[in-house]
């Protein structure tokens, strides 16, 4: 008796109610358009910003569903050099970061491309540039093979293990990935918008490699997301909802990769996350609003660079309440400059005195 999908007799064969899910689906269409709309009557550089910001949560939040934290300036710093954007408070980034970041941009933003065994091999490489996941060494830019023996996914203490899921055997790989990539690039009949729901479970199943399976997941969903959008312009972010929903998210995974080939509740939950993701982008927009007025307000204002940096860092909201030890700290300054830098703020209107007391004042930014 099969216990997983894959190894049903009819594998691949999805099928699902179009109508239990019609009318999410309807209202995730709608709230797209809304905020295409909304976006293209923005300038060059707000839309730039919001792609910024979008894509930054997106490789923070997909690192994150694997436990993996990464640094937020460092991710902000490595998208906008790979994308030309002039941004003040820019650091240097690792390879790890890096190669996430090239993932990402290279699905979103490279969208009407083949996806190709190589491609996939090159994302893989990308993720684990030194060939290793944590202490363990990985095969990178191929294949998983049997070596280490079936590709389980398990939670529990050792010897107490609980077996989630098992993915097809090795051997049956290359033909498995073939008949994936031949429908992804291929396969025009199903909404583009389902279609990425789909492809996140297929691949997920397959689970082709040693590691990095629920990235590149997720990342090839993205790419779908892209086709159907039409557009490289990201402006929600798919994998901020599922960190949010993480515990639910492996379970739907595990129920659907152990039901039936019937999938309308994995895709309507895939749908409802989609929804959750497109509506905080209403409030996203918003914040970008709030920022390109500020700096249009102040357009003729000349400021050095510790200062646009430490506004720009405020208007992320990447810290707290401001102090000029904390500018000072921040920015590498004597505490006299820092002084200095934020006397000159308030002068020029943007900064103000809060009205907590305390043993230091705080500043926070004059909207």
């Amino acid at each position: 008796m099969a216990r997983y999908i894959h190894q049903l007799p009819d594998w691949p064969s999805f099928s699902w109610d179009d109508t239990a899910l019609s009318e999410t689906l309807g209202q995730v269409r709608y709230i797209q358009g809304r905020i295409f709309g909304r976006m293209q009557a923005l300038g060059v550089s707000a839309r730039a910003e919001a792609v910024l910001k979008t894509l930054t949560e997106d490789v923070q939040k997909s690192s994150e569903i694997e436990g993996e934290i990464l640094n937020t300036d460092q991710v902000r710093s490595s998208i906008a050099r790979r994308l030309g954007l002039e941004m003040g408070g820019l650091v240097p980034s690792d390879r790890n970061i890096d190669g996430v970041v090239e993932m990402t941009l290279d699905a979103t933003q490279n969208y009407n491309s083949p996806l190709t065994e190589d491609r996939l091999f090159g994302w893989h490489s990308s993720l684990f540039p030194g060939g290793r996941s944590g202490m363990l060494k990985i095969v990178t830019g191929q294949w998983r093979d049997n070596e280490k023996g079936p590709m389980q996914v398990v939670s529990g203490a050792m010897g107490r293990e609980i077996v989630h899921f098992e993915a097809p055997d090795a051997s049956r790989l290359e033909d498995e990935m073939k008949l994936f990539l031949e429908w992804f690039n291929n396969n025009q009949s199903i909404d583009p918008v389902l279609k990425s729901g789909v492809a996140h479970l297929w691949f997920v199943t397959i689970h082709p490699f040693d590691d990095g399976n629920g990235r590149i997941a997720r990342a090839i969903a993205d790419m779908q997301l892209a086709r159907a959008d039409d557009s490289a312009h990201r402006y929600y972010s798919m994998s901020s909802q599922i960190r949010k929903r993480r515990n639910d998210y492996y379970q739907i995974l595990e129920k659907s990769q152990k039901g039936d080939l019937d999938i309308t509740e994995w895709l309507k939950w895939y749908l409802l996350c989609l929804e959750s993701a497109a509506e905080e982008t209403e409030q996203t927009l918003q914040d970008v609003l709030k920022r390109v007025e500020f700096w249009d307000k102040h357009a003729s204002v000349s400021l050095n660079a510790r200062q646009r940096t430490m506004i720009a860092r405020m208007q992320e909201g990447f810290f707290g309440n401001l102090s000029s030890s904390k500018w000072a700290k921040m920015t590498k300054s004597s505490q006299d400059t820092a002084g200095r830098d934020i006397a000159d703020l308030i002068e020029k209107g943007m900064l103000k005195k809060t009205d907590s007391g305390g043993r230091s004042t705080r500043y926070e930014l004059l909207w």
